[in-house]
């Protein structure tokens, strides 16, 4: 027995590496121009078949010129990351976030894994800023090379930077007419897009200037030392406390944190970066506990740099924010009622995952052809946030604080949407990433290109706020405008927090001034 197992390990690993080879040679080869412009209709009648809301920001006319056009620029063969530079921005002027081509990138081997498991980042360990067609390094807490924050990088091994920047940024979906996201966005993965066009290098030459001074650095991928590496091994471990608070190693901190900002305990903080789901439940039970338990008056909570993620946890969150009776989104509309079925049950599945899922596939079928039903004409997806809901027993009865800024995207969007719209809150900061009038997403249907293999991810689910609609095809725009620049970052100054605290600073002192009267 355990024989063949070592014979069908050793199997495995010898399809994992060809299986990785073979991608990585159809990365090179040029593909001709009928096969792609077979992929461009391809994508299109995808598209069209399965999202919902297709023409909310475009012109069914205007949709179709531009891939009628780009199929016309294909004159010669293209391997697939050309291809993708030419399709990704048809697709990004649908302007709907969630919608995007995955861009196609070499693989790298098991080996290679654990080779670049064993070293520290080259560009991963610093943070980035990105105003207009300029990249800056506004965080380096490894003083690497003692490049200061502010930095502006003007070429990286020769190639001006803005010459990416202006390439990469055509390739980022957005809500509809939103201006706020990109530059968020686009300093969080613009070296995934540089990657993905050179590979993994070990060492890179960046040309930079600092306060009119020019200097040159030679970065190299370094190895990580025996202390960094029982550091990660430690962080991995998931005590309660890292589960609860959600904690990210990747970036040694955590998703969700809450404070209290006053010495009395009457101003409640709540960060959340992620709403990942995970404990999220135990997190804001035993947070508004606390809140109730101290009588806190006054609640700010932080969405800046969240770029959404469970519906279900943003729905929970709810029930301690709003004191009365609530429903959180309207009905979820599908493009039919065979939408659900088109989520690729068995995508990614090794053959256990592959046996056990046909086993439990009559189950999962009839649970999702019931999930649909349809009214006016129209098919709608049964979600639970969709229906009348009660606040929590400890539900947050004070004035209300958000922080949000335009990487406050998707969930972060709904919440703070219907948050506006029922008079619950304050928004302070700038307009958020994600349409005030609701996003598709909630599930998806991967797909692939037949020539090219290029992923196509399409959002099933049409999610709005059960909103009075804006109609302005933009995101949720703040009560309160403050814009956060990038030296309020580097010198660690917070000026969305500070007219929080200056305003209930202000209540609180007029309130003392009546008690006196």
């Amino acid at each position: 027995m355990q024989k063949n197992y070592f014979f069908l390990l050793i199997l495995l690993l010898i399809t994992a590496c060809g299986s990785v080879r073979k991608y990585n040679e159809r990365q090179n080869i040029c593909i001709p121009p009928e096969k792609l412009k077979e992929d461009v209709d391809f994508a299109y009648a995808k598209i069209k078949e399965m999202h919902p809301g297709l023409y909310m920001y475009i012109s069914k006319d205007e949709l179709d010129r531009k891939f009628d056009s780009v199929k016309n620029t294909i004159n010669t063969p293209l391997t697939p990351l050309q291809f993708y530079f030419k399709l990704q921005p048809v697709i990004s002027d649908i302007r709907e976030g969630h919608l995007s081509l995955r861009i196609p990138s070499k693989r790298i081997t098991k080996r290679e894994i654990k080779d670049l498991e064993n070293k520290k980042g080259m560009f991963s360990r610093f943070e980035y800023y990105i105003k207009d067609d300029r990249l800056f390094i506004i965080g380096n807490k490894d003083s690497i090379e003692k490049i200061k924050p502010g930095t502006e990088i003007l070429t990286i091994d020769k190639t001006p930077v803005s010459h990416y920047i202006k390439k990469y940024r055509r390739l980022i979906s957005t809500d509809g007419f939103n201006t706020t996201f990109k530059p968020y966005f686009l300093k969080d993965l613009f070296f995934n897009y540089y990657v993905a066009e050179k590979g993994y290098e070990n060492h890179a030459t960046i040309e930079t200037v600092f306060n009119g001074e020019k200097k040159t650095y030679r970065l190299t991928r370094e190895s990580k030392s025996e202390d960094d590496l029982k550091k990660e091994k430690e962080n991995k471990k998931r005590t309660e406390d890292k589960k609860i608070n959600d904690y990210v190693a990747f970036s040694d901190s955590y998703n969700r944190n809450f404070k209290f900002l006053d010495q009395d305990s009457t101003i409640a903080y709540i960060k959340v970066k992620s709403f990942s789901g995970d404990y999220s439940a135990k997190f804001y039970k035993n947070t508004f506990e606390q809140i109730k338990k101290a009588g806190a008056s006054y609640l700010i909570l932080d969405v800046r740099n969240n770029y959404g993620g469970s519906l279900e946890e943003i729905h929970k969150l709810y029930s301690y924010l709003s004191p009365e009776p609530y429903v959180l989104i309207k009905p979820s509309q599908v493009n039919s009622a065979t939408t659900p079925l088109k989520t690729n049950y068995f995508r990614k599945s090794n053959a256990l995952q592959y046996t056990f899922k046909t086993l439990t596939y009559p189950a999962f079928f009839f649970a999702q052809t019931f999930s649909t039903y349809k009214k006016d004409g129209k098919f709608y997806y049964k979600i639970k946030a969709d229906k009348p809901s009660k606040p929590d027993k400890n539900a947050f009865n004070g004035r209300i604080f958000v922080l949000i800024n335009g990487s406050s995207f998707s969930a972060s969007s709904i919440l703070t949407a219907k948050l506006k719209n029922d008079k619950r809150a304050v928004l302070v900061g700038e307009e958020t990433g994600g349409a005030n009038d609701g996003t598709v997403a909630g599930f998806y249907s991967y797909q692939v290109l037949p020539n090219s293999k290029i992923d196509l991810p399409i959002g099933l689910v049409l999610v709005q706020p059960d909103i009075s609609f804006t109609q302005t095809q933009k995101g949720v725009v703040p009560d309160i405008p403050i814009k956060e620049t990038m030296d309020d970052i580097i010198h660690n100054r917070y000026p969305q927090l500070e007219w929080i605290m200056s305003d209930i600073k202000n209540e609180k002192a007029k309130a003392e001034k009546y008690l006196m009267k």
